[in-house]
């Protein structure tokens, strides 16, 4: 029996020392620039975590009913940041969105972006839309195949900054791919992308489902 245990105790400590022997190999294939991004994200996760957890604007404060944990992530993956220049349409629709709590809203579909990934053009559209308070913004929404298993259900969220150079190229950057409040907390409704805004790949970067 305790011959057994031990046997038991090397093939752990076996499987352990693997484990960090190939994870530290992994970290080795990234470049300087790209451990630095790493460095960056992880940063940025961290400070997200502590405005949840403290900022009395976090849905965690702002619902009695909203358990903070750490928010859960993908590691961060450099191969899923993209390079595209908005293609606007020539056509700006209004077009009729739903809220997670079957409210209507208006939003115009503005434009969109593309990226390239192991071979394959993938298309997202770029909405404008209107907060309460009158201020304008753009934004990417879109499900993916991890929707509903390994992330929120409804869907993610990326901000997008808009540049009036027709010319500029925007990086697209899934890493900071997010969960909408209403994620954590039933108070908040959020915009629900359309079926035309899925995207026919598994997104494994940026936040994961909370709950």
């Amino acid at each position: 029996m305790i011959k057994n245990i031990s046997s038991v105790k090397v093939f752990i400590l076996f499987a352990l020392i693997l484990g960090s022997l190939y994870f530290l190999s992994c970290q080795k294939n990234f470049s300087p620039e790209q451990k630095k991004y790493i460095e960056n994200i992880e940063k940025q996760r961290k400070d997200k975590d502590d405005f949840m957890k403290n900022n009395p604007e976090s849905p965690f404060n702002q619902d009695k009913n909203a358990v903070f944990h750490p928010l859960k992530y993908y590691d961060v993956a450099p191969g899923f940041v993209f390079n595209s220049r908005l293609f606007w349409y020539g056509i700006k629709d209004t077009i009729k969105i739903f809220g997670t709590k079957g409210e209507e809203r208006n939003a115009v579909r503005f434009g969109y972006v593309k990226f390239n990934y192991k071979n394959i053009e993938y298309k997202i559209n770029v909405y404008e839309g209107t907060t309460k308070n009158g201020s304008i913004y753009y934004a990417i929404w879109f499900t993916d195949k991890t929707t509903g298993d390994e992330t929120y259900g409804v869907g993610r969220y990326l901000d997008f900054d808009l540049n009036n150079d027709s010319n500029y190229v925007y990086t697209i950057d899934f890493n900071l791919a997010y969960s909408p409040y209403c994620s954590y907390s039933a108070n908040y409704s959020c915009a629900i992308p359309s079926k035309e805004d899925h995207i026919d790949l598994a997104i494994e970067a940026g936040e994961k489902k909370f709950h």
